[in-house]
């Protein structure tokens, strides 16, 4: 069965009957995203040698597209995830690629921090483990992703930023309980707090301080692409975010991820 007829048939008995409660009630789409990993849409873009889809960007708009005319809350988080997955597709294990494309894993973006300006954020290694410290603000599918794709300070480098693949499940890491982001009412749009959060040296995500050339290059181009497809009226948060943001002090702020968007909505 070609991804398509896979996509149209979730779509139809799984995602539509299911999308005016979904808003309604504000419930996070969990039997669709399920859906959706069953019917190799989670992995639409992961490597086929790795049994993913092999597909890039515009078979990935297409359907955020075609989900966001039934469902707006589902296609908010497969925006975030498509985003994340290009990261980890380009810089991440093939275990994770793998879980991915065999649809047990759902990922997110959470790359802007709590407030504008400086906020504290950090990193610091000890031996093979890096203690995160941060406030993630406008994070989709907070306290529901399996896994984000969380920016920091470097550990070692100069300046930029760097990218780590921080599990959900991981020890104090806080969502609060209730959502409190600007997304999709439904996607779990919300803070996620870092306080701090312990993870493995080889959860970075490319080389240390490399981060904001991934963001750049990868995520950005991903989400305008994902956005184009559904219109203005439904960037993803962490866009829209920094459509608003003031210039931060260079090196103080970890919104520097994500405020080229500005320029480039404009």
């Amino acid at each position: 069965m070609s991804y398509r007829n896979a996509f149209s048939r979730v779509l139809s008995d799984v995602i539509a009957p299911r999308a005016e409660r979904t808003g309604r009630e504000g419930s996070f789409p969990r039997g669709a995203v399920t859906a959706l990993g069953e019917a190799g849409l989670l992995g639409l873009t992961v490597s086929a040698g790795l049994g993913g889809g092999g597909r890039g960007p515009a078979e990935a708009a297409e359907v955020v597209a075609r989900i966001a005319g039934s469902c707006p809350v589902t296609a908010a988080v497969l925006q975030s995830h498509y985003a994340a997955v290009a990261v980890i597709e380009a810089c991440g294990s093939a275990w994770v690629r793998g879980e991915i494309a065999a649809g047990r894993h759902l990922s997110s973006l959470a790359l802007a921090d709590g407030a504008y300006g400086a906020t504290g954020a950090s990193a610091t290694r000890t031996g093979e483990v890096v203690a995160l410290s941060a406030r993630k603000r406008e994070v989709v599918a907070a306290g529901e992703a399996d896994s984000y794709v969380w920016s920091s300070p470097p550990l070692a480098a100069a300046d930029g930023l760097t990218l780590w693949l921080v599990p959900a499940h991981a020890p104090d890491l806080f969502v609060p309980a209730r959502p409190d982001g600007a997304g999709p009412h439904g996607s779990a749009t919300s803070t996620v707090l870092a306080d701090p959060v312990l993870v493995p040296a080889d959860a970075m995500l490319g080389e240390d301080g490399a981060g904001h050339d991934v963001v750049l290059r990868t995520v950005l181009p991903w989400l305008l692409e994902l956005r184009d497809a559904v219109g203005a009226a439904a960037v993803h948060p962490s866009v829209a975010a920094a459509e608003s943001a003031p210039s931060a002090p260079a090196g103080a702020a970890q919104l520097s991820a994500v405020a080229p968007a500005a320029t480039a909505l404009r």
